[in-house]
């Protein structure tokens, strides 16, 4: 049995998966906000949970808005702030007995949707999460790939490439670069840019309801978050030009995305021929948690 766990800034689950894929139990809380201790008890609290309810021991993944640093061990560039700077790792194998197998949670979902969703038997998956914020990660046959530093797939921080001069220099991001990709290419992004427009914070379906009706501004709103998507997508595919794009996070279920992102790629992608993918997680939802599971398919 393979445990996997998603913490979350709002909410930690926890999965566990067959050796077949199979899930055979699932719990979610709420995550103990700017209470490490209190975190670390809940991931325990959690694992306890599944593994009485099944009555298995279950190796442990876990998938965190962040990563662990090479070079200290220490998580860093976390949202759930209250982990940086933390040796969590150690503090987690201290508490359940055993080694624990730590991922970003955008790797987790890159690593799910190689493992069997949209990006099965892929050599290189890029997903992309399009959520409340916007971060990727890197899965190369179906293993999670951090980088030298750990920061592969870091793009959230980049701004989005090939700016026009009425977007210069873009809005301030808690990434500490304007114009981010985190900040424009997320949900939130989109809800942002919709209500400098029309003057109305709302949510993205109700933006996109409103774009089939045919309203200027949402449509507006619409045509250029898919210039800046494809933007970066774009940029993405020059450097690490993958076998298949996965998206996920809310914005993934805007089907018209996946008409529209690829011509709007096309005219920054360096080649003659270009023909990748662009796919929804086939997991959804899931597919970070069942990704951090999956950290110990080795």
């Amino acid at each position: 049995m393979r445990l996997g766990i998603d913490w979350g800034g709002t909410k930690m689950e926890i999965i566990a998966l067959e050796e077949t894929g199979t899930e055979i139990y699932r719990k979610r809380v709420a995550t103990p906000r700017d209470d490490y201790k209190g975190c670390i008890e809940t991931v325990a609290d959690l694992v306890s949970a599944a593994e009485a309810e099944t009555g298995q021991t279950g190796t442990v993944g876990l998938g965190i808005p962040g990563s662990l640093s090479p070079g200290t061990g220490l998580v860093k560039n976390a949202n759930s702030t209250w982990m940086n700077g933390m040796p969590l790792d150690k503090d987690l194998e201290a508490r359940l007995g055993r080694p624990v197998r730590i991922e970003n949670d955008a790797n987790c979902l890159a690593v799910s949707e190689a493992t069997d969703g949209a990006g099965a038997g892929a050599h290189v998956v890029h997903a992309i999460i399009i959520g409340t914020g916007s971060g990727s990660g890197i899965a190369i046959d179906g293993k999670a790939h951090r980088g030298a530093n750990g920061i592969a797939g870091e793009w959230g921080a980049i701004p989005v490439p090939w700016m026009t001069a009425d977007e210069f220099p873009g809005p301030e991001s808690w990434t500490g670069h304007r114009g981010a990709i985190d900040r424009w290419c997320s949900g939130t992004g989109f809800q942002l840019d919709y209500q400098e427009r029309a003057g109305e914070l709302l949510k993205g379906d109700e933006i996109m309801a409103r774009k089939r009706a045919s309203e200027p501004q949402a449509i507006a709103a619409y045509e250029a978050y898919v210039h800046r998507l494809a933007r970066a997508l774009a940029m993405a595919a020059n450097l690490l030009d993958p076998d298949v794009f996965v998206l996920g996070g809310g914005m993934s279920n805007i089907d018209e995305l996946y008409d529209d992102l690829a011509a709007a790629m096309a005219p920054y992608i360096f080649s003659d021929v270009y023909e990748v993918p662009i796919r929804k997680a086939r997991h959804g939802d899931s597919s970070g948690v069942r990704g951090a599971a999956w950290l110990w398919n080795t």
